[in-house]
């Protein structure tokens, strides 16, 4: 297949303080969240000055990617456009366009499989491409990520350097918590969310030799409304647990679910877990995000040489195989209302 350029499709981000509500706004449009929680996770976004580190971290994404795929031999233009701020689809698909694009290929920021996580982000592409009208370029998804080699080696790698901070002798006994976006379970059971981050979770413990009896994955950032079941574990209740059954010492956690160190895991792990883990008496250390580490670049890479070449060989771990590049039907749908 012919492609003439890269998509970079991420959730977006403020960048001041004058953007927050607008793009809070944005995000929670037609969804039925109280509004007292978004002014709440405003003063999230305010404990930073207003801006998410994600649009940065996407800066440096592309220059990477860039120079990986020019490594490579491929020097296909990279673009960018975010579903919630700035800069906008309708409006990177607007400049694709008039460059002459014709066909995209669209990595998305998101390593699983949900509505939030992957339908949503393809009818939000649909939505721009509305907008464009006549002549707007097509684009095709790279498929979902989560047993890639190369993100299990870098996930696998952030998580080493984290228990690498705990003395020797207290290692193995130290608790490992993976954490991911909490999602509605009228979401989760339309979907493999669950199932993947389950096997995700595996593959990096045993990439690093845990026996698994203290790793556990539980969720987090909830944001519908309390009458709503949403996927637990929470990390906050996990840690309360820990602490009250007398496992005070060191806790480990990785946020498996994200692949950048944006707002969810600055603010809801750094500041909130990290605060009730002084409280309680332990000792906490969040493994970073994949970010920009070479592997997850060269995974990258890989996912979109292997839709251009005709024979492509899919890398995948574990027993669940490559994920297929167009979504299974009934696959990832949305939540049902409370």
């Amino acid at each position: 297949m012919h492609y003439d350029a890269i998509l970079l499709v991420s959730f977006g981000g403020p960048e001041k303080r004058e953007d927050v509500i607008p793009f809070l706004e944005n995000v929670l449009r037609g969804k039925n969240v109280p509004r007292e929680r978004m002014l709440q996770v405003a003063e999230h976004y305010y404990h930073f000055d207003g801006k998410s580190p994600l649009n940065d971290q996407n800066r440096k994404l592309i220059v990477a990617l860039r120079r990986e795929m020019e490594k490579s031999g491929f020097h296909l233009p990279i673009y960018w456009g975010n579903r919630n701020w700035h800069p906008l689809l309708a409006d990177t698909l607007r400049a694709m366009q008039a460059d002459g694009v014709h066909r995209a290929l669209a990595f998305v920021t998101s390593a699983y499989s949900s509505y939030s996580s992957c339908r949503q982000y393809l009818e939000d592409i649909a939505r721009a491409q509305a907008q464009v009208g006549e002549g707007a370029p097509q684009i095709d998804k790279l498929r979902a990520f989560y047993n890639h080699p190369g993100f299990i080696a870098a996930m696998t790698e952030r998580a080493r350097e984290a228990l690498a901070q705990i003395s020797a002798e207290r290692r193995e006994a130290a608790q490992l918590l993976y954490t991911a976006h909490s999602i509605p379970l009228s979401m989760a059971q339309n979907c493999r969310y669950v199932e993947q981050l389950e096997e995700a979770c595996r593959l990096v413990s045993e990439a690093l030799g845990r026996k698994g009896e203290n790793d556990q994955l539980v969720y987090q950032s909830r944001s519908g409304p309390p009458a709503q079941p949403w996927l637990g574990p929470d990390v906050l209740d996990s840690l309360r647990r820990l602490a009250s059954a007398g496992r005070a010492g060191d806790v480990v956690v990785v946020p498996i679910g994200f692949i950048s160190d944006h707002m969810e895991v600055l603010y809801d792990l750094d500041v909130e877990a990290q605060g009730l883990c002084s409280q309680l008496g332990l000792r906490m250390i969040r493994a970073a995000t994949v970010g920009t580490h070479p592997e997850f670049i060269r995974m990258i890479r890989d996912l979109i040489v292997e839709r251009i070449q005709e024979n492509p060989s899919r890398k995948a771990l574990g027993g669940l195989g490559p994920e297929p590049d167009v979504c299974r039907a009934g696959c990832c749908l949305p939540p049902r209302s409370p």
